[in-house]
C-alpha cells in the first residue's frame, strides 16, 4: 500500500472514531440503485448541440474517470433510440460535440423462430445510477440488460446481457449498427467536422480530420473513436452509417444467459490508442471485476457523501448531494494536451466551459477533497503548474502569478491556437484555503510541503503587482498584455476599458456594479487605470482605483492559512510573520472599508493622497467576504447580519444575490448585477456561522436548496440562479455550484463547521 493511501485510510479511521466529519460518521452503506436519476440525462442527439442562443448542450450527459467523452439514455418516447445508450458526446480538445445519435445500437433475430426483435414493442426501464447507466428490456421469451461503466479516461465498457426466458433452446443472430453526425450546427450554420468511419477487425473506428476551428471544433488526425466488440464481428461501412455483425450466432438453452461486450475508446493520440486497444482484452475478460470496482468506488463515494439521517427532509438533501457529486464526476477531465494533471471544468457540455479556471479549481477541489482527496491535490496542482516563473519568456514580472485559466492547447500569445486560454488577470486567492481543505481530510504533510512555497509566491505577486502605493491594501487589476494597449498618436498607452475588463475578471466577479466605468454619486470619480511599477520603474501591471474589500479578506484569510500550514511544517518564523501582517491588515479593513452608516464593508477609492467608501454604488457580496474571513469584530458582524436577513436587501426568494435587492441597478439576471452566484452566498452562510448565527445561516440554506430550480427534481445544478424565483440561469451542471451545495449539505446540515480560517482569532 503506497503512501497517500496509508494517510488516506488513517484519515478515515480518525474521522470515524472522533467524528471529525458529519460524512464519514458510521452507516449502513447505501447502493448505488438509491439514488437512480437524479439527474434527467435522456436525449435523441443531434448535429446541433446547443439550446438556441446559449452555449449550452441541449441535454445533460454522464462521464466518469476524468473521460473526454460521455453518454446519454434513451430518450423516452423516441423508440428509434431505444437499444443503445445515445451519442457520445466528445469534447474536440476546447469544444463539446455530439459526434453520434447512437454510436452503437444493438439489433437481435431469434433464428430458430424467425422473430426479429422490436424494442420499442418490449417492456423497459432507462436509470442513470452514480457511475452507472442501465438499460432493461423484457421480451415475453427474452430480457435483454445493458450497462455501461467508464473503466480508463478514455474508454467506456458496455456490458449486453442477452437472457432467454423461455424454456426452449433458441439461436439468435446479434448485430450492432450506429451512426456519426459528422456535422456540427450553431445557430443556424452548419460545419462539416470531415470524420469518417473505417471497419476494423473487433469492430468499427471513427477517423478524425485535423480541423483547427478554434471557436467551435478542433482535432487532429491523430483523434481517434474505436468501438471493439469482445466477439469476432464483420463490418460493413456505408458512408456516416455501419453495421457490425456477430461472426457466430448465440446458442442459448432455456433459462440461460450471456454476457456480451463492447470496449468505447476516444482517444487524442496514436499512443493512446496503442494503450487502450492494448487494454482492451483484459477489459472483456475481467469485465466482472471492472464492474464490482466500479460500484464499490461509488458507493465509497456515497457513504462519504450522504447523511445519516431517514427523514424525508434528509433524503431530499442526500440526493440533492448526491446530483452534485455526480456533475463534478461527470467534469472531471484527465490530462490530454497542455493539461498536465486532472482538472475539474465548469461544464463539459458548456461550448466556453472546457478549460480549467482558477478559482473554480480551488472551490471544486474543496468539495472533492471530501470524497476523493487525492483527485483533489490534482485539481489543485492542474493550476500551478502554469504558475508563472521568474525566467518566463513573456511575463517575468508576474512571477507567482496564477493565469485565470487555462486549456488543452497553448495560449495564442504563446504560439498556441487557444483564444479561450487567459494571462490577462489572475483569479481571487483562495489557492490556499483549498490546500487546507485538503490536508484535513487527509492529513498528507508532503502535499503542504509541496504547495507552500508555490503558495508563499502567489500571494507574494498581490503585493508586488497590485498594491499600486504600497500600503498593504491590494487592488483588482490587470497584466501587461497586448490586449490591455492601445495605438494613440503612434503611441502605446493603456486601453482603459480593457484594464478595466481584465480587472473585473480578475475579481471573478464580471460585470458586478462596482465595476462599472462611471461613478455614482458626485463624489465618485468612477473606475480609473492605474499603472504599478518596480523598483526600477518598469510596468509590472495595472491596478484600477479601488482597493477592494473581498480581495484584502481573501488576503486575511490566506494568511491564516499559510500560518497553519506553515506551524504544520515547523516554519515558527513564517507564522509569527503572518500573524503579524494579519493583525496590520484587519486593522486597516475595519477601520478604512466598514460604513456605520450603513452597517456594511465596501471598496476603497483613491482619491488624490485621500481615500473614500464607494457606498453609493451599493451593496454587493463583497460587503461580507470579511465575516467569512473572521476579520470582523462581533459589533460588525452584527450589522452585516442584519443587511443580510433583510428581506428588502439579500433576504430574496433565492437568496443571497450579488447585488443588494435595493441597487437602483439590481438585475436579477444580469451575471453578477443580481443573480445568486453559489460561492458567494457560501462565503456569507459560513460568514453567519462564523459570528453565532447559526439559525439565520440554516434559514437561508433552505431556502437555496428549496428554490433553486430542478435542484430537488431531476432538473441540472445551474451556474447562478434568480433571485426574485429561483429560475436556474446560464451554464448548467456547474461546477462550483455543485461544490458549494456538496459543502452546504455537510457544514450546515451535518457538523456546522466552517471551512473559514482559524489561525487567527475573532476580536
Amino acid at each position: 500500500m503506497n503512501k497517500t493511501r496509508i494517510i488516506r485510510t488513517l484519515s478515515l479511521v480518525m474521522a470515524l472514531i472522533f467524528g471529525i466529519h458529519f460524512s464519514q460518521q458510521l452507516a449502513s452503506a447505501s447502493s448505488v440503485e438509491d439514488y437512480p436519476n437524479v439527474l434527467n440525462i435522456q436525449a435523441s442527439p443531434t448535429a446541433d448541440f446547443y439550446k438556441s442562443g446559449t452555449s449550452v448542450n441541449k441535454y445533460s450527459h454522464f462521464s466518469d474517470m476524468g473521460a473526454w467523452h460521455g453518454y446519454y439514455l434513451p430518450k423516452e418516447g423516441d423508440t428509434t433510440t431505444y437499444g443503445g445508450f445515445t451519442g457520445p458526446m466528445i469534447v474536440a480538445e476546447e469544444y463539446p460535440v455530439n459526434l453520434s445519435k447512437q454510436i452503437s445500437q444493438l439489433n437481435i433475430k431469434n433464428v430458430t423462430t424467425g422473430k426479429n426483435y422490436d424494442f420499442k414493442l418490449a417492456q423497459h426501464k432507462f436509470a442513470y445510477y452514480p457511475g452507472r447507466l442501465h438499460q432493461e428490456y423484457q421480451f415475453t421469451d427474452l430480457t435483454v440488460t445493458m450497462d455501461l461503466i467508464f473503466v480508463s479516461d478514455r474508454t467506456a465498457l458496455i456490458r449486453t446481457n442477452l437472457k432467454n426466458t423461455s424454456t426452449k433452446a433458441s439461436e439468435y443472430h446479434v448485430s450492432w449498427t450506429g451512426d456519426i453526425l459528422n456535422k456540427l450546427t450553431i445557430g443556424g450554420r452548419t460545419t462539416d467536422l470531415q470524420q469518417s468511419l473505417v471497419a476494423t477487425d473487433k469492430g468499427v473506428q471513427v477517423d478524425f480530420s485535423t480541423v483547427r476551428n478554434t471557436s467551435s471544433y478542433m482535432t487532429t488526425d491523430e483523434n481517434k473513436f474505436d468501438v471493439a466488440y469482445s466477439q469476432p464481428v464483420t463490418t460493413t461501412v456505408n458512408g456516416n452509417n455501419y453495421q457490425s455483425d456477430l461472426n457466430e450466432n448465440i446458442k442459448l438453452a432455456g433459462n440461460s444467459s450471456v454476457n456480451l461486450y463492447t470496449a468505447e475508446s476516444y482517444v487524442f493520440t496514436n499512443e493512446e490508442l496503442a494503450n487502450e486497444h492494448a487494454m482492451t482484452s483484459k477489459y472483456f475478460a475481467n469485465a466482472t471485476d471492472y464492474f464490482t470496482k466500479n460500484k464499490n468506488r461509488w458507493e465509497n463515494y456515497l457513504n462519504k457523501t450522504e447523511s445519516n439521517n431517514v427523514t424525508f427532509r434528509d433524503k431530499q438533501l442526500n440526493k440533492a448531494a448526491v446530483k452534485s457529486l455526480e456533475t463534478l464526476t461527470t467534469n472531471w477531465l484527465r490530462p490530454a494536451g497542455e493539461l498536465k494533471h486532472d482538472g475539474i471544468v465548469p461544464a463539459m457540455g458548456d461550448r466556453w466551459f472546457v478549460g480549467l479556471w482558477a478559482w473554480d479549481s480551488w472551490k471544486e477541489a474543496s468539495a472533492v477533497s471530501e470524497y476523493d482527496p487525492e483527485l483533489a491535490e490534482n485539481v489543485v496542482r492542474s493550476l500551478f503548474d502554469y504558475q508563472i516563473q521568474p525566467n518566463d519568456d513573456l511575463r517575468p514580472q508576474d512571477a507567482g502569478m496564477i493565469p485565470d485559466a487555462i486549456f488543452y492547447n497553448k495560449d495564442k500569445y504563446r504560439g498556441g491556437d487557444s483564444i479561450n486560454w487567459n494571462e490577462r488577470n489572475s483569479k481571487p486567492p483562495l489557492a490556499a484555503w483549498s490546500v487546507w481543505q485538503i490536508y484535513q481530510q487527509n492529513l498528507d504533510k508532503e502535499f503542504l510541503a509541496e504547495m507552500y512555497p508555490k503558495l508563499v509566491e502567489y500571494h507574494n505577486w498581490w503585493y508586488s503587482n497590485r498594491d499600486h502605493n504600497h500600503d498593504g491594501l491590494a487592488e483588482y487589476g490587470a497584466t501587461v498584455h497586448d490586449l490591455h494597449f492601445k495605438t494613440v498618436n503612434g503611441k502605446q498607452v493603456p486601453n482603459k476599458d480593457e484594464v478595466i475588463l481584465g480587472a473585473a475578471w480578475e475579481s471573478g466577479m464580471d460585470n458586478a456594479v462596482r465595476f462599472d466605468a462611471e461613478g455614482v454619486g458626485k463624489d465618485d470619480q468612477g473606475v480609473k487605470v492605474l499603472e504599478n511599477k518596480d523598483a526600477d520603474g518598469n510596468l509590472v501591471g495595472f491596478s484600477i482605483n479601488q482597493e477592494s474589500v473581498d480581495l484584502n479578506a481573501y488576503l486575511y484569510a490566506e494568511k491564516g492559512y499559510l500560518a497553519s500550514i506553515a506551524k504544520v511544517l515547523g516554519k515558527s518564523n513564517d507564522v509569527e510573520k503572518y500573524t503579524s501582517e494579519a493583525k496590520t491588515l484587519r486593522e486597516k479593513i475595519n477601520q478604512k472599508m466598514f460604513d456605520k452608516k450603513t452597517g456594511f464593508y465596501y471598496d476603497l477609492q483613491f482619491v488624490g493622497n485621500k481615500k473614500q467608501m464607494v457606498v453609493d454604488r451599493g451593496k454587493g457580496t463583497e460587503g461580507w467576504i470579511p465575516l467569512w474571513a473572521r476579520v470582523s469584530t462581533q459589533s460588525e458582524a452584527n450589522d452585516v447580519r442584519d443587511v443580510m436577513m433583510n428581506t428588502g436587501m439579500f433576504n430574496t426568494y433565492m437568496p443571497l444575490p450579488t447585488s443588494s435587492r435595493d441597487n437602483k441597478k439590481f438585475a436579477a439576471t444580469r451575471y453578477w448585477r443580481g443573480p445568486v452566484w453559489l460561492d458567494q452566498a457560501f462565503f456569507g452562510i459560513e460568514g453567519l456561522q462564523n459570528y453565532g448565527f447559526d439559525k439565520d445561516a440554516k434559514t437561508l440554506t433552505n431556502k437555496l436548496y428549496d428554490h433553486a430550480e430542478g435542484l430537488l427534481d431531476d432538473g441540472p445544478i445551474r451556474e447562478n440562479y434568480n433571485p426574485l424565483n429561483g429560475q436556474g440561469l446560464n451554464s448548467e451542471n456547474f461546477s462550483w455550484s455543485s461544490s458549494v451545495f456538496y459543502m452546504l449539505h455537510h457544514d450546515v446540515f451535518g457538523n456546522g463547521k466552517t471551512t473559514s480560517q482559524t489561525a487567527f482569532p475573532i476580536e
